[in-house]
């Protein structure tokens, strides 16, 4: 974790030694969750924002925070004629913050990738590593984008396949 740290902190040092301009960006995100946790929960849904400062030709970093949540379902298993049972699963939600980089492949396509710590803030939830890569489509004032997002939990990932979009301010 601290080499971790260490590494997002070079990179914003080095991106806002080296920044031409900057920019900050706010949008929102939906996903159907996969893997580990895609029969307890139905849904993942979250705020996105960052600020990214350009470091090369197309070539954008920063930092991103947000919120995220996975809405639980609620299953019944039916024991037959011994009646049944519902099983309620929690919402967990995660608070994320994450180095963003973006590289843009044209003047409307680009590809990216968040790396950080997923904090969790619902009850039971330790939080965890968090990998996002992402495709987008971009112009001069917003970008959409599909992406998988990743949150390695103890005993398991919660992860998403997301679609996003997000206002350029």
């Amino acid at each position: 974790m601290k080499k971790l740290l260490f590494a997002a902190v070079a990179v914003f040092a080095f991106g806002a030694a080296n920044a031409q301009d900057g920019g900050f960006k706010a949008g929102l995100h939906a996903g159907l969750p996969m893997g580990d946790i895609k029969d307890g929960y139905s849904l993942n849904l979250g705020l996105d924002v960052a600020y990214l400062w350009n470091v090369g030709e197309g070539f954008d970093v920063g930092a991103t925070t947000g919120y995220s949540t996975y809405l639980g379902k609620t299953e019944t298993i039916d024991f037959g004629g011994f009646g049944s049972v519902e099983i309620e699963y929690e919402d967990i939600s995660f608070i994320p913050l994450a180095a963003t980089a973006q590289y843009s492949l044209s003047d409307m396509l680009f590809v990216g990738a968040d790396l950080g710590y997923a904090i969790g803030v619902s009850e039971g939830n330790d939080g965890g590593f968090l990998y996002q890569p992402k495709f987008g489509y971009q112009a001069e004032k917003f970008e959409a984008y599909l992406g998988y997002k990743g949150i390695s939990l103890d005993g398991g990932t919660a992860s998403s396949l997301n679609v996003g979009f997000a206002y350029k301010f």
